[in-house]
């Protein structure tokens, strides 16, 4: 294809063969494409898919979203859309704006598929992103904002953090994804535990009730780790049913390194969450539990591993409503989101 044989060794070779300035150079360069409108319409007649369905009472254009962690301060917002994705997730953001881990934390497996990352939660805070959706406006797809707690704060203190997020956010946001399943973040995924995650989910629900007035509160989402046994995973969910959780994200990255291929075994050996390609039969597994385990009562955004029309059915036909691309698309590019929309428009849902 061409960007595999073109358009990512040339990115990599002017970045110097590092992938976070890969990143950041790319996400610069749609940030500024945002801002011209004849391109962005150029480009949306090439990529965008007409599939619209109706999940968590918002109408989404197609059913294939970027995750969140791709543009995690909102900088390209109106790009995405012209891209063919179907809804965008922004964040993770925090309540304190934070530099995340020491560099380097980004690594490409390029033979494997999957990437790994220990980038901390790198945003510049919750603030920031609600001053950038005013001034620039939200895009043309429904917008989910994806809330972690910040660094500096204690675990006892983590209400407060994600509620002080969501407080600043709510304007703006379709849903919000709580991120309670990173494994960049010391401690976060005891957040997972049954007691803790009951009393975030708690305020928090009555945080978008309160904000919502007279009107339907803002759906609140639940992003959970494919390393969870199902004994845990069965726990979690039964606090987001009693919680009245508005659905589930199934998953986040894993530590386990199942799946990497033996040329690449060294960076597999760096710490972090691994995703892409390894992921997708654990991904898929967790959306048939869910769905299985809630008897369908519980929304599910799969992603994990889809790289190609055939793994994003196979998540919606375990039980997922929708699906979000990460490592398929930083890795092969936009045709991806193409292929991927198109080959679930062609099918009946």
């Amino acid at each position: 294809m061409f960007f595999d044989k073109i358009v990512r060794p040339a990115l990599y070779r002017v970045s110097g063969g590092d992938p976070e300035t890969v990143h950041e150079r790319t996400i610069g360069t749609l940030a500024r494409l945002s801002r011209v409108s004849p391109a962005l319409g150029a480009l949306g007649r090439v990529y965008r898919t007409d599939d619209p369905v109706t999940f968590l009472g918002l109408r989404f254009p197609n059913r294939v979203g970027l995750a969140a962690g791709m543009d995690k301060n909102g900088r390209a917002l109106h790009a995405w859309p012209a891209l063919g994705f179907g809804f965008v997730e922004v964040g993770t953001v925090t309540r304190h704006p934070q530099p995340g881990n020491d560099k380097p934390r980004l690594f490409t497996l390029a033979e494997t598929d999957a990437v790994i990352n220990r980038m901390g939660f790198n945003n510049e805070g919750a603030e920031a992103l609600a001053a950038r959706l005013a001034a620039g406006g939200k895009p043309p797809v429904p917008l989910g904002v994806s809330i972690g707690k910040s660094k500096v704060t204690p675990l006892d203190e983590a209400v407060e953090d994600y509620r002080f997020s969501l407080r600043a956010l709510h304007p703006y946001a379709d849903y919000f994804a709580i991120n309670v399943s990173s494994p960049n973040t010391p401690g976060l995924r005891a957040l997972q535990d049954k007691s803790a995650l009951a009393e975030l989910l708690s305020e928090l629900r009555g945080t978008s009730a309160e904000l919502a007035g007279d009107a339907e509160p803002t759906p609140v989402l639940v992003k959970v780790a494919p390393d969870l046994t199902d004994e845990a995973l069965a726990e979690l969910l039964e606090v987001c049913l009693e919680h009245g959780v508005a659905g589930l994200i199934a998953t986040n990255t894993t530590l386990s390194r199942e799946g990497i291929a033996p040329v690449e075994a060294s960076v597999g050996e760096q710490a972090g969450g691994l995703s892409g390609r390894p992921l997708t039969a654990r991904a898929v597994e967790v959306v048939r539990f869910v769905h299985g385990e809630t008897g369908g009562k519980l929304p599910i955004i799969g992603v994990g591993g889809i790289f190609d029309a055939g793994a994003a059915a196979r998540m919606l036909d375990a039980g997922a409503g929708l699906v979000q691309l990460y490592s398929g698309f930083a890795l092969h590019g936009p045709g991806l989101v193409k292929r991927v929309a198109r080959g679930l428009a062609a099918r009946p849902y």
